[in-house]
């Protein structure tokens, strides 16, 4: 093995990711949660949530990548246990009528974050160990199907549509890169099209995204209500923006002006050249990402390296399209910059996995 130093420009974007987004939050929660809480204890966790990410990403960095392997059974395990203690009452947080939190003391905590690694470092082991295998129906695409069927349930049953998609959108894009044949990664498309042509036709709520996402002036009271406070808080924002702080919008107006519609607020307090900023940042992260991993040393390094890239740049521009009209609205929070501090921990901790691959990649 080539020991050689981590992939720098993958740290330094992300790093920069990383300050970038907390400023957008701290400029859009900082006067909004002091207003309608009077303390900015929410500005508190996320900082709280960064330290933490910060050094979970350098334990992560050091730890090899081969733990994650020969744990992988364990870490998926972990997750899917963690993501049933939200039907414990004592535990799990029902909010809007989904059940999809922890609460415990203060903390609140969104299992789903765990279980994306979790499927990511699973799916990336058994590909790596069945490799011969996958283009087998009974021995490839079924155990495939099995697997990611875990975490459409699981997704399913807390109502959370929107990361459903992104996992097994990430989860089909590394059994593409493991080698399946064009055949079968169509039989998986269509099961997975007709997935969601049923959940769009058996529940209300994506049924009404999808009539609004057609039709921007159906309901402008009710569904279509978030989109259209959005495009008036980015248009608002110029090139330039009005300025650190200096939203209207999230203040009455806009909904989950620190969560699923922060891209917005950054878009009027920062303007055209802050937003295409961020939107290049993704870009660069996930090129360097796939660079890194086309020069992993074995299947299974690549594969985690793939997954955990997709999913941060899918996850983020699923947001960022949404908030544009470009798709129908999805709850999907925009990463490196959304509340939720202990989200914010894992992903950053989880950069810490890629650059330790990073560093055991070959030299040419």
């Amino acid at each position: 093995m080539n020991r050689i130093k981590v992939d720098k420009p993958f740290l330094f974007t992300v790093l920069l990711l990383t300050g970038v987004g907390f400023l957008m939050f701290y400029s859009a929660a900082l006067s909004l949660t002091i207003k309608e809480t009077g303390s900015s204890s929410v500005v508190l966790m996320q900082t709280l949530g960064l330290i933490a990410g910060l050094i979970g990403l350098f334990i992560c960095s050091k730890i090899p990548y081969t733990f994650w392997r020969k744990y992988s059974l364990i870490v998926f395990v972990t997750a899917i246990v963690i993501n049933l203690l939200i039907f414990i009452p004592s535990l799990g947080l029902e909010h809007g009528g989904a059940r999809r939190w922890i609460h415990i003391g203060s903390i609140t905590i969104q299992p789903s974050e765990f279980l994306k690694i979790g499927y990511i470092i699973y799916l990336a082991s058994w590909l790596n160990k069945y490799r011969d295998k996958i283009n087998s129906l009974k021995s490839g695409v079924i155990p495939f199907i099995v697997i990611s069927s875990v975490v459409a349930v699981l997704m399913l049953i807390q109502r959370d549509t929107d990361t459903m998609i992104v996992i097994l959108g990430t989860g089909f894009i590394m059994i593409f890169v493991a080698g399946i044949k064009f055949r079968y990664l169509g039989y998986i498309a269509i099961l997975g099209i007709i997935l969601m042509g049923g959940i769009i036709f058996t529940r209300p709520y994506a049924m009404e995204r999808i009539k609004t996402f057609f039709d921007p002036s159906h309901d402008t009271q009710g569904s279509s209500y978030q989109i259209k406070q959005s495009l008036i808080a980015i248009g608002s924002g110029g090139l330039v923006g009005r300025g650190l702080g200096q939203s209207v919008q999230k203040f009455n107006y806009l909904p989950e002006p620190i969560g699923d519609s922060i891209f917005a607020v950054g878009a009027e307090e920062f303007g055209f050249i802050g937003t295409i900023t961020l939107v290049l940042l993704y870009l660069f992260f996930v090129i360097r990402g796939l660079r890194i991993a086309s020069k992993s040393l074995d299947l299974f390094a690549r594969l985690v390296v793939v997954g955990i890239v997709i999913l941060v740049v899918v996850e983020s521009y699923m947001n960022i399209s949404s908030m544009l009209g470009i798709i129908p609205l999805s709850g999907m929070p925009l990463l490196f910059v959304s509340h939720g501090g202990t989200a914010l921990a894992l992903i950053i901790s989880q950069m810490g996995i890629v650059l330790n691959i990073s560093a055991s990649r070959k030299s040419r």
